[in-house]
């Protein structure tokens, strides 16, 4: 075969792409059912755990690592590292709920509620551990309770793991089926549903403290950096960037930063069979990374709303992509995420 050649170039190609397709590694499960947490392990590596004990008020996946083992999620409440903020005690990992169904606040729910009001609150129980399938693509699928203070079930829930990675990239899927025991009403509300509270590298940096309120007139101070550690951004496929990726729709949404000697960035991923495709994005400077189809009235100003009502019996079902990245001086880009989401779209 002579250099320039038709064969010469189609072989060239055809191991310049081989080279470039990343190695998938193996992923496994460690259970605990005493301290009711299951460690999920990529490549040999720790990733990520599913907790899922009583003192929750509900499961999460914490911490999350980037695949050089980096964690990219804030440490309180579980743990302490230095220079973490502690406000908003309910951000854990990654979890799924909403801040009003039929009048109960899952989303806020957590030990700082003082028990005379706990009963406004709701709580998501894991009672079964469906699946775990190790492999390539590992598997874990678990059933709860969308409950009150009572035990009462409003929403059964089914949520599938679907997770991978090769050596700087992790891929989370998660399927997630919500049930009606009795009636259920997703009341408009700002504060939902799929949420992931980031580390403090990937927080925007700002020197202004900022006050946020719920629903039910409690307040939160988030503290204004005066360190140089926060350096994140936000992206969306629409095009907003920074503080203007809050309250607007897209397809995806990615955070990115460094994070030690790496460029490190976090995309969640929107499925064009959700509810109110695309989403809107509950994206805070301070660290508050969530997706949240139901939150129409606020994001629009008042404008138009969007409630989501289930007679019993009824079924809806989430779907979304979390993929963590590190790359020395790169970020995934637009082409690529837009590549991802058109897959993802397939499923």
């Amino acid at each position: 075969m002579k250099p320039g050649s038709k064969i010469f170039i189609a072989v060239t190609l055809a191991v310049a792409s081989t080279t470039v397709v990343a190695q998938q590694q193996p992923v496994k499960f460690v259970k605990s059912a005493k301290d009711r947490k299951i460690e999920v392990w990529v490549g040999g590596e720790p990733f990520t755990a599913f907790l899922y004990p009583d003192s929750l008020e509900k499961p999460v996946l914490y911490p999350i690592r980037a695949a050089n083992g980096t964690v990219v999620t804030r440490s309180f409440p579980l743990e302490k590292r230095a220079g973490d903020p502690t406000d908003h005690p309910h951000h854990i990992g990654l979890w799924f709920n909403y801040e009003n169904l039929n009048g109960l606040d899952f989303w806020n729910n957590s030990y700082a509620i003082p028990a005379a009001k706990k009963s406004q609150y709701g709580w998501v129980r894991t009672d079964k551990i469906l699946e775990t399938k190790n492999g390539t693509t590992g598997v874990l699928v678990y059933h709860a309770n969308w409950t009150n203070q009572a035990r009462e079930v409003i929403l059964e829930e089914t949520t599938k793991f679907e997770i991978s990675g090769t050596a700087n990239q992790r891929i989370i899927d998660r399927t997630t089926t919500l049930k009606a025991k009795v009636d259920a009403r997703f009341t408009d509300a700002k504060d939902g549903m799929l949420g992931l509270r980031l580390a403090h590298e990937l927080q925007m940096p700002t020197k202004e403290d900022q006050k946020f309120t719920d629903d039910k007139g409690i307040v939160t101070i988030v503290k204004g950096g005066t360190d140089n550690l926060a350096n994140g951004n936000y992206i969306t496929s629409a095009g907003k960037t920074g503080d203007a990726a809050w309250s607007t729709r897209g397809v995806w949404c990615k955070v990115y930063g460094k994070m030690g000697k790496d460029s490190v960035s976090i995309a969640i991923i929107d499925h064009p069979h959700n509810p109110n495709y695309p989403t809107f994005w509950h994206a805070r400077g301070y660290g508050l990374f969530a997706a949240n189809p139901l939150g129409e009235k606020i994001f629009t100003n008042g404008k138009s709303e969007k409630n989501l009502t289930l007679k019993k019996g009824e079924s809806v079902t989430f779907r979304y992509r979390i993929i963590i990245n590190n790359n020395k001086g790169n970020t995934l880009s637009a082409a690529q995420l837009n590549q991802s989401a058109a897959d993802f779209a397939k499923n």
